[in-house]
Parts: C-alpha cells; sequence; structure tokens
C-alpha cells in the first residue's frame, strides 16, 4: 500500500525491453535511503518490486501486461517519474490509500490556471469514472488528489503550486498521459451492491447504503 505523497522525483536511467518483460532503472536519492531488494517502490503510480540497487539507483521488472496497461511504455531515458515507498505501519496517511495497481490510463486534455492553483482536465475510461465521485480521491500517475468535478468522459483535479514543483504533473502538457487510480473504497461498495447470499438473501441495498451514510 501506498498514500500517493510523493517522496521524490527519480530519473529513469535505461529501460531494457524484452518480448516477455522489461526492465527499468531510475536514478534516485531518497528512496534508496533503507532499500531492501524486495521492496515496493511506486513508480509513477506503478507498484514495481526492487530487484538490484546500489547507492544512486535502483531496478525493477516489469512484465509486458503492464508495459501495455500504464504510461510507462512511454517512458525514455532521463525522463522523470515520482516515486514513492510502501507504507509502513505507523505511517501518516497524508493522502488516501493507493494499491499500485492502475486502473486505465487518461490524457490531460486542458490545464485552467486559477488564482495560484492549476485545474488540470483530464479524459479517462469508463472503468475509472464509475469510481469516481466528486470531492472524493484518486491517484493520478501516483499522487493522491481530490476530484473536483466529474464529467461523462472526463473528471478534473486541481493542484496546488507545490504540488506542481515536487510532482511531474507540474511540467506535463495536453495530450500527456497519465496513469490514473480509483480509490479503493468504489470498488468494496461496488462489491457490496452485487453481491447476493446464495440461500438467506441480504438486506444490502443501495438505499440501505445511503440511508446509513455509506454512499
Amino acid at each position: 500500500m501506498f498514500t500517493g505523497i510523493i517522496e521524490e522525483m527519480g530519473t529513469v536511467l535505461t529501460l531494457k525491453r524484452g518480448s516477455n518483460s522489461s526492465q527499468i532503472s531510475i536514478q534516485a536519492d531518497k528512496v534508496l535511503e533503507d532499500v531492501k531488494l524486495g521492496d515496493s517502490i511506486a513508480i509513477n503510480g506503478v507498484c514495481l518490486t526492487v530487484t538490484s540497487f546500489d547507492r544512486t539507483h535502483f531496478s525493477a521488472d516489469m512484465m509486458a501486461e503492464t508495459l501495455a496497461k500504464t504510461n510507462l511504455r512511454e517512458l525514455g531515458n532521463g525522463q522523470k517519474v515520482n516515486l514513492e515507498r510502501a507504507a509502513r505501519l505507523g505511517d501518516r496517511m497524508g493522502g488516501h490509500l493507493v494499491q499500485g495497481h492502475v486502473d486505465g490510463v487518461g490524457t490531460l486534455v486542458e490545464v485552467q490556471v486559477v488564482d495560484i492553483a492549476r485545474v488540470l482536465r483530464i479524459q479517462a475510461p469508463p472503468e475509472v469514472l464509475k469510481y469516481t465521485v466528486a470531492k472524493g480521491s484518486i491517484a493520478i500517475d501516483g499522487i493522491s488528489l481530490t476530484v473536483v468535478d466529474v464529467f461523462p468522459d472526463s473528471l478534473t483535479v486541481s493542484i496546488i503550486p507545490h504540488t506542481a514543483a515536487v510532482t511531474t504533473l507540474g511540467f506535463k502538457k495536453p495530450g500527456a498521459t497519465v496513469n490514473l487510480e480509483a480509490d479503493i473504497i468504489g470498488r468494496y461498495v461496488e462489491r457490496l451492491l452485487k453481491w447476493k447470499e446464495p440461500k438467506t438473501g441480504s438486506k444490502l441495498s443501495a438505499e440501505f447504503l445511503a440511508e446509513n451514510g455509506f454512499i
């Protein structure tokens, strides 16, 4: 699990592509402070396992499916990526629970400057939007953000200058892709609504959840 609070931006050193798997090496600093083989590090919101490291960089393997379903396939040498180590028991939950399992890839379609903030409009696939609500949480390239509004084919979020300065969202332009992970709570609610008791039936319904403050 992660919190969606980016610890630093790393730099892609190499991306070695294979037919069934690939290996990425990333120059980093903070996330290497206590790293061990087998540790999980989120790269642009994608949970990967550290397979080797030294004082300046770490490497991780990626299956073909990971590249096919995330924007990591677009990375090249010298590009910046968001990095976060897996959360430890007792850490502050500054963002929200992020699994590091990308639900879909979105496209940045508009950036508006409103006072000191930037409002980003992101075209998103249905498998993400169905779990997305205004004022709810979403992870965008691993960054925990609050949803401003939801539309039939897109959503908006707002980022402050600090977020723009310390993450890759600060320099992304319209047309850029982003990894999207919906709040896991939405998945549990969907599962509860679809669940059917084999014999006795269930009193759980959308009306019941609404009446009791769950949705």
